[in-house]
């Protein structure tokens, strides 16, 4: 057993013991609906909870289950303060270091989960807080590879540029060196086979044995000069019994340069002609695998540009008032409250608000509106947009973390290093692969060596040295990571943000888009339009009234009634015994009245009736004009019509979804007619209307039931729930905090063509995950049988091993390259394909 809190545990087999926190539990029911609901969950053995300790004791004969248990603890509503790290690993290759690295750090006591993206060669672990960073190290270090912690998002990008720069730096020291040696050994024993002549004449000038002594001190240099990496890393990969492509690319070029060097010194152990030297084969497969990781390694480095551009947008300096005078400081110095002075043709430095001067700051790394926004006293402005013609001054309201930029730049960093559901197969097949591989080489070896044409021995060495070095698990650990990280970076620069990857193949799949109507369809800036009267109150009773009860409600049409009063100067008076009826309307004391205000399912409640008005009402709904019914001591008095203009894009974008297959639904709690109006001016397929805020999640799940699976795009406090609800959740950037917390998308802007593009962008980037494991996997299954020689026996063709080194090298330049061209993503191309 491992336990997980003293990190002094002990393993029996496949068992592990984990000691997790939970907050919440107040008495012993808790206790045992933790514990009921954690032994329902696949691979738990056990489980006791302690209210005293406030944790449950769970052992597990499934490492994978961790994961799931602490997902079931929350969902029955308890809290399992958890901390998440993350550390950057350098030394990865392929899948099968994924997997190394995630198992040893699963073995360190007090880790729940851990996930490891080879692309962006970063490791998240889930752990309880209480686990050392240091151990986590040690594990990975012991495994070969090296650890890095992660400081903030601008240093860890300068730290991690600067070792892949290293790396680059390195690569083609090695590779330089490798072709320096390589190329005389290559065209010297390739050309006596091309240019018999040539090899009689090096034969004959030279002699055989100084000849291959020359060959043998090249090949020498290249294999454990250049080739040193191969075996340390090989080498290792041995060692956590789980090896990888370093180390195929070890047993592979060492098997061709061991059997030359014994053929070279001691030929009479062999049989009559099998005394052959494959010497340029280990140089050229160790040369051209090197130059493979050369171009995999630029091409990496391209997949991150979009969070390096990100990144770029903040300032490194901030000119700051302080001790009463101006100075320049590093953005890191910077506090809250600080005052910061911007002029003309500078980046604001942080999240703030202007206490003097006035601008015009071009804010579309936020919007994507090219038109700059004017900024003045009270006004907010963003870190990382431009300042374009005045100076101002702001004071300091979001710095380091919790600046909007340094929130994008975080969802995306989340969102790029997610694993796919897809990824579960690929990691399947991994764990096998190389193992597999190796039996594959074996077993080609002996059927060569025992069935195989004269020189037998030859032929076996070659063709199993060519299935060891053609066999590419890196293509396959580096199909969906380096999509997901290109996919949602271009994502981020034309304002769609995937707070988490799973999003991208859940979206791929949705059959409608449900919205909401105010803010999200309509521009959500409402303007009072009718104002209808009854029982003797004039439009300026009825509007001071209204107002004086929706003074401090922050709903769109509450502001539009408070903008109206003050713009027509009616009196505003203080209300008292203020209630809000979620989904109905508000009612309040004004005056010694009894004020209510809301829908007409309100009236109806309070026994008050509206016939009066009713038939005008009708015909305001029948425009689009969202009612409010004015009561005033259980008397109705008047109906307030507010127009909200529908957005410019949601006609267009609920059009493009409509050409891509996607049915489209409008869930709002307005008045049939009004929403039905809307709907018309849009093009929407269905509406569901006069939905309470509880509602809108039943609404999505019928909607579901009869359509698939359902994306919903909402911008409100009471859209929370079914941004929740929905498969995925597309929340309006304009919006509440809540919505967007709650969302799996942010749209940057307020535009439906953020829709679109998210729906196109999720299937361009799904199908190219596709194309890279079919790629990966077609490659692997169609290659390796030609290299273990399957066509020899139909018309001769072996495999050079030299070949099978430039094949597998090329394999994973092609997955990157394909990856890369989601750079060039258009939402018109997708969405036709």
């Amino acid at each position: 057993m491992e336990k997980t809190l003293s990190g002094s545990g002990t393993e029996i087999g496949k068992q592990q013991h984990l000691t997790i926190p939970v907050s919440g539990m107040t008495c012993a029911s808790c206790v045992r609906s933790v514990e009921r609901v954690v032994g329902k969950v696949d691979g738990v053995r056990e489980v006791a909870v302690n209210l005293a300790t406030e944790s449950a004791d769970v052992t597990l004969f499934d490492r994978k289950a961790g994961p799931a248990v602490v997902a079931a603890i929350e969902k029955a509503g308890y809290g399992v303060p958890l901390q998440t790290i993350e550390l950057e690993v350098s030394g990865m290759h392929c899948a099968s270091c994924v997997q190394s690295v995630e198992r040893v750090l699963s073995k360190v006591p007090g880790v729940i989960d851990a996930k490891v993206n080879l692309a962006s060669e970063r490791a998240q672990v889930s752990l309880v807080p209480s686990t050392p960073i240091e151990a986590l190290e040690r594990a990975i270090e012991k495994a070969g590879f090296e650890p890095r912690r992660i400081g903030s998002a601008a240093d860890a990008a300068e730290a991690h540029d600067k070792a892949k720069a290293e790396e680059l730096s390195a690569l083609k020291r090695d590779l330089f060196m490798a072709f320096v040696f390589t190329l005389p050994l290559f065209v010297l024993e390739m050309g006596s086979h091309v240019i018999p002549p040539l090899g009689a004449t090096l034969k004959a000038s030279i002699g055989l044995f100084p000849l291959h002594i020359f060959y043998f001190a090249l090949a020498t240099i290249v294999q454990f000069g250049p080739g040193r990496r191969f075996y340390r890393h090989g080498v290792a990969s041995f060692r956590r019994k789980s090896p990888d492509m370093n180390a195929l690319v070890m047993l592979g070029s060492s098997a061709a340069w061991g059997y030359s060097t014994v053929a070279t010194f001691l030929p009479q152990i062999f049989p009559e002609g099998a005394a052959q030297v494959y010497f340029e084969s280990s140089a050229v497969i160790i040369t051209l695998i090197l130059l493979g990781r050369s171009l995999e390694a630029k091409a990496k480095g391209r997949t991150s540009a979009a969070i390096k551009h990100l990144m770029g947008l903040q300032p490194k300096t901030a000119r700051v008032e302080r001790g009463g005078e101006t100075r320049d400081i590093p953005i890191a110095e910077l506090k809250l409250d600080d005052i910061v002075t911007v002029r003309p043709g500078e980046k604001v430095a942080v999240d703030g608000v202007v206490t003097d001067g006035s601008s015009y700051v071009d804010e579309s790394m936020i919007s994507g509106e090219p038109v700059p926004v004017e900024k003045g006293a009270g006004d907010t402005v963003t870190g990382g947009t431009i300042n374009k013609t005045g100076s101002f001054s702001f004071r300091a309201t979001a710095i380091g973390a919790d600046t909007v930029l340094s929130r994008i730049v975080k969802m995306v960093e989340n969102a790029q290093g997610a694993k796919l559901p897809v990824q579960a197969m690929v990691d399947k097949v991994t764990a096998w692969f190389v193992p597999a591989v190796l039996v594959a080489a074996a077993i080609t070896f002996f059927i060569w060596l025992f069935f195989g044409p004269s020189p037998a021995l030859s032929f076996a060495v070659i063709n199993a040295v060519a299935v060891m070095i053609i066999a590419c698990p890196c293509a396959m650990g580096l199909a969906t990571p380096t999509s997901i990280m290109v996919g949602t970076g271009r994502a981020a620069e034309i304002g769609v943000l995937f707070r988490n990857g799973e999003a991208l193949q859940t979206l791929k799949d949705t059959k409608i888009v449900a919205f909401d109507k105010t803010g999200t369809l309509t521009e959500g800036r409402p303007q009072v339009t009718d104002v209808l009267t009854v029982n003797g109150f004039s439009r300026s009773d009825i509007l001071a009234r209204t107002a004086s009860v929706e003074a401090g409600s922050e709903h769109p049409l509450a502001e539009a009634v408070v903008s109206a009063a003050y713009e027509e100067a009616v009196n505003v008076e203080k209300a008292t015994r203020f209630e809000a009826v979620p989904g109905y309307g508000v009612k309040a004391d004004v005056s010694e009245e009894n004020v209510a205000v809301g829908a007409r399912r309100f009236m109806e409640q309070l026994g008050i009736k509206t016939a009066d008005l009713d038939e005008q009402a009708e015909n305001l709904a029948a425009e689009a004009r969202s009612l409010l019914f004015v009561s005033v001591d259980n008397r109705l008095v008047g109906v307030i019509g507010v127009s909200d203009p529908v957005k410019l894009t949601a006609k267009s974008a609920v059009a493009a979804l409509h050409s891509a297959g996607v049915k489209t639904a409008m869930i709002t709690g307005d008045n049939t007619k009004t929403a039905e109006a809307i709907a018309r001016a849009v093009g929407i397929d269905t509406v569901v209307s006069d939905v309470l805020p509880d509602g809108k999640v039943e609404a999505l799940e019928k909607l579901r039931r009869q359509h698939g699976a359902i994306a919903f795009a909402g911008d409100g406090i009471n859209d929370a729930p079914a941004l929740a609800t929905a498969d995925t959740g597309i929340a309006i950037g304009t919006g509440t905090d809540i919505a967007i917390e709650t969302a799996d998308i942010v749209l940057m802007s307020g535009e439906l063509s953020g829709v679109v593009n998210a729906v196109a962008l999720s299937r361009a980037v799904m199908r190219n995950i596709a194309q890279n494991l079919f790629w990966a996997f077609a490659y692997n299954v169609v290659l390796i049988p030609v290299a273990a020689g399957l066509l020899y026996p139909v018309n001769g063709t072996l495999l050079s091993p030299m070949l099978a080194a430039a094949a597998m090298g090329l394999s994973s330049v092609f997955v990157l390259s394909n990856a890369l061209r989601l750079k060039r993503f258009k939402v018109s191309d997708a969405i036709e394909a």
